[in-house]
């Protein structure tokens, strides 16, 4: 008795607040370095075929070993792992402000990866440990509210700063974080009951690991053809492990990944909804930044500028969001945030134009953020609530693999459909103007960038793309534009759709 008195006295706030600046640490750190890869790759002479890896390297690897993650936590400690992570972050990330060369930078990116491997699920996991269940819900809306914050702030910052002072700076940015996030850990939150009889699967973490890479990889190289062996062989990689992991999963006595928890209906839908959040988002960045740069002629700085207006708003209403979970339960609020989510995507569907006022763009992405910090909250109390005693952090970690998963599916998905349909648009726009298919192929290939090489992360240059003779190519990208959005809009209503279904209309009692 005394010690769950002691616990109901525990410090929501401190608690929160720095577990909220590890996990955000995650999305921060990549998000900076992408939005600034340009000033990188000039100050570095990073190889064009290699920005998109240097951009991708520490979520590649986050996405591969996350549920190793979870199964160490849970086996040496939740709160002892998390901090060794900052630490690691702290560390790696000073180192890479020396960075002498692309082959530095790229080895420290890989290295961070690892380290912020341990910022993913673990925070979310420490809050069932640290946190009553009754004022989890409100803590998991006020970390969701931290990290929107931080992350509406942090990318025009850090623009300023870079131009300012240079792109070293950008590997400051998570070092201030992560001692914050340190000694609030060190002081505030708890350690959770370690396990140490629990091996860790490296076999399978291996598998999905080589899952992930070859379905990523395949799915951006398709953009240059399906029949390709640059992209039916990673793919069939992908498939072929991915089986095996499955197979491994299901015989192996302490797996990775514990196949019983999908049974639970609830546990299932939530999983789809984070992947399907997190390639919505992440798939918008990209599709932004083509469309910005290449059609209305925005610099990074102002795209940027675009994700703050509502940051605030974004921010009170996850933590009413929290509320609402915590008074109902997670399916009415998890519904409404796909359904804004999709209202995001059909709202930039029906407004993209070559001439649209670019404030049209901040309600897109203000419903897209907002309908993804709202369904994220309710996702995480429905993963936390199905953790077994002892095994919080490897259902978090599965939750934060979904997550990565998703986040790195996005850009490859959107990229392939944009290319596709922009593809589908030129053609027709040069048989209407009674131009040849290969002369049409000759005046795309002429604007055309290196999308292919660096998927996301470079643009059509949008001189030459006025320059394309006897196409209206920026007509065409936007045809392919509205369409895409057309299309990845219908997810989130299927999956709003089976939250309807499966997931319970009131709380189990005693949950």
């Amino acid at each position: 008795m005394p010690a769950a008195g002691s616990r109901d006295h525990t410090p929501l706030l401190p608690v929160v607040l720095g577990l909220a600046l590890a996990f955000t640490v995650t999305v921060v750190d990549p998000l900076v370095l992408s939005l600034n890869l340009p000033e990188v790759s000039r100050g570095l002479h990073v190889p064009p075929q290699a920005v998109g890896l240097l951009g991708g390297a520490a979520t590649l690897v986050m996405a591969a070993s996350v549920l190793a993650a979870g199964r160490l936590g849970d086996a040496v400690g939740l709160k002892r792992l998390l901090m060794t992570g900052l630490s690691v972050v702290t560390v790696v990330d000073l180192l890479s402000t020396l960075s002498p060369g692309f082959g530095f930078l790229l080895a420290m990116r890989f290295l961070t990866g690892l380290g912020m491997t341990a910022l993913l699920g673990v925070p979310l996991a420490l809050l069932k440990v640290s946190v009553p269940p009754e004022r989890r819900p409100v803590a998991i809306g006020v970390l969701m509210a931290v990290d929107v914050l931080l992350c509406g702030v942090t990318p025009a910052f850090t623009g300023w700063a870079v131009s300012v002072v240079g792109w070293r700076f950008l590997f400051l940015i998570a070092p201030v974080l992560c001692l914050v996030s340190l000694w609030l850990t060190a002081r505030y939150v708890k350690e959770s009951p370690a396990q140490p009889g629990r091996h860790l699967d490296l076999p399978g973490v291996s598998l999905i690991g080589v899952t992930l890479l070859g379905l990523v990889v395949g799915l951006a190289a398709a953009q240059n053809g399906v029949s390709r062996p640059q992209t039916w062989v990673p793919l069939l990689v992908g498939t072929v492990t991915l089986v095996l992991f499955v197979l491994r999963e299901r015989r192996a006595p302490d797996p990775a990944l514990d196949l019983g928890l999908f049974r639970s209906a609830p546990f299932c839908v939530a999983l789809a909804a984070t992947l399907t959040l997190n390639f919505l988002i992440a798939g918008l960045s990209i599709v932004l930044g083509q469309f910005g740069s290449a059609i209305l002629d925005l610099s990074p700085e102002s795209i940027g500028l675009l994700y703050l207006p509502g940051t605030v708003l974004i921010a009170g209403a996850v933590i009413g969001a929290g509320r609402l979970i915590e008074k109902y339960t997670p399916r009415p609020v998890m519904v409404t945030g796909l359904l804004v989510m999709a209202a995001s995507g059909l709202l930039l569907a029906g407004t993209a134009g070559p001439k649209m006022a670019v404030w049209l763009l901040v309600p897109t992405i203000w419903l897209c953020n907002l309908g993804s910090v709202v369904a994220s909250a309710s996702v995480s109390e429905t993963v936390l609530s199905q953790a077994p005693p002892g095994r919080s952090g490897t259902v978090a970690s599965v939750q934060m693999g979904f997550a990565v998963t998703g986040s790195a599916f996005g850009p490859a998905v959107y990229l392939l459909l944009l290319n596709t349909f922009f593809h589908r648009q030129w053609l027709a726009d040069a048989q209407a103007r009674g131009l040849s298919a290969t002369e049409a192929q000759q005046a795309v290939d002429a604007v055309r960038s290196g999308m292919a090489h660096s998927p996301g992360l470079t643009v059509y240059d949008p001189n030459l793309l006025r320059q394309a003779s006897g196409l209206n190519l920026g007509l065409d990208f936007t045809a392919g534009l509205r369409l895409t959005m057309l299309i990845v809009s219908v997810l989130p209503v299927a999956v709003a759709l089976a939250a309807l279904l499966l997931m319970p209309r009131r709380r189990a009692s005693g949950a």
